[in-house]
């Protein structure tokens, strides 16, 4: 006897949303398990483990009627859900999670299964770990952006529009000044924001052991823009392990090294968008309340080159 097809909602997932949405969030969530009942049933699918759930989405395993292994993602209908299918749609599992089905109506994803258990951080041999996932990403930037995408011009532009007022939350007239430099470098850049797609978020815990392929990625959030802004993610790959070690610089510099022979990137250009995604990271934290830039967002721009 297969798994009851009505599921309970994960707790961290209700209190995810409760803490961080609204009325209408709190519909979406409520509404859950009737809409994975329904997909079941409209899909022909089983139950085949227990669920798993992040900040957003949830997880539900399940075998297809031909009883092949699949995952039913479900997360509240947004731009980045959109985003997504229409890059897993253009990859076509190229690299990446392969996309079975969707329904267009509440943006839930039935993919490929892969084992959560054993990501790319599970690799002990760090150089071997970033090869595997350059190799990734080169592949992910190779395949044409399709429409429908949003422009890291546009991104860049708001980010810029966005620095003055959020100065004045730092305390700091060290992380002011900081704010003020990687600004600088964004603004040299935004004229030519580039033309790939991108995955946006793939670090370690992105990219999954595999069937098909030993290792695919997962969890794309597409951008169309220059490679250069997706190395971050991976440069702060296991951020708490290297702190712990003493040994981030280091490893961050071998790890852009590596990320810019292997994609063959200009290495100035691709830091000054690496401090880009500083930028982006520093706004988002000021609009949750911080007051001090991240000791990570410091570690990474002063390993990376300065020419």
């Amino acid at each position: 006897m297969g798994l009851p097809q009505v599921i309970d909602v994960p707790e961290a997932l209700v209190a995810s949303y409760t803490r961080n949405g609204g009325d209408e969030e709190l519909a979406w969530v409520a509404r859950l398990p009737h809409l994975v009942a329904e997909l079941l049933d409209r899909w022909g699918l089983e139950r085949d483990g227990g669920l798993a759930c992040g900040e957003a989405s949830l997880v539900v395993p399940v075998r297809r009627p031909d009883a092949t292994r699949a995952a039913l993602r479900l997360q509240m209908p947004r731009e980045e859900t959109t985003a997504a299918l229409i890059g897993l749609r253009a990859w076509d599992g190229d690299g990446i999670v392969r996309l079975l089905d969707h329904d267009p109506e509440s943006s839930a994803m039935l993919l490929e299964r892969l084992d959560p258990s054993r990501t790319l951080a599970r690799v002990e041999d760090d150089d071997l770990a970033m090869g595997t996932l350059a190799s990734i990403m080169g592949r992910l930037h190779r395949v044409p952006a399709p429409e429908g995408l949003r422009g890291l011009g546009d991104v860049a532009r708001e980010m810029l529009a966005s620095v003055p007022a959020a100065a004045t939350a730092l305390a700091d007239p060290a992380d002011r000044r900081r704010l003020g430099a990687w600004a600088s470098a964004v603004t040299e850049l935004v004229g030519d924001p580039g033309d790939r797609m991108l995955h946006w978020d793939l670090h370690y815990g992105n990219v999954l052991a595999a069937e098909r392929e030993p290792w695919l990625a997962i969890d794309p959030e597409p951008l169309v823009g220059d490679p250069g802004f997706d190395l971050w993610p991976a440069l702060d790959s296991g951020w708490e392990e290297l702190r712990a070690a003493g040994d981030a610089p280091r490893v961050v510099r071998r790890r852009f090294d590596l990320l810019t022979e292997a994609l063959g990137l200009d290495r100035p250009r691709a830091a000054g968008w690496t401090l880009a995604r500083l930028l982006q990271n520093t706004l988002w934290d000021i609009e949750d309340g911080r007051t001090a830039i991240d000791v990570s967002q410091t570690v990474v721009a002063e390993a990376l080159p300065r020419s």
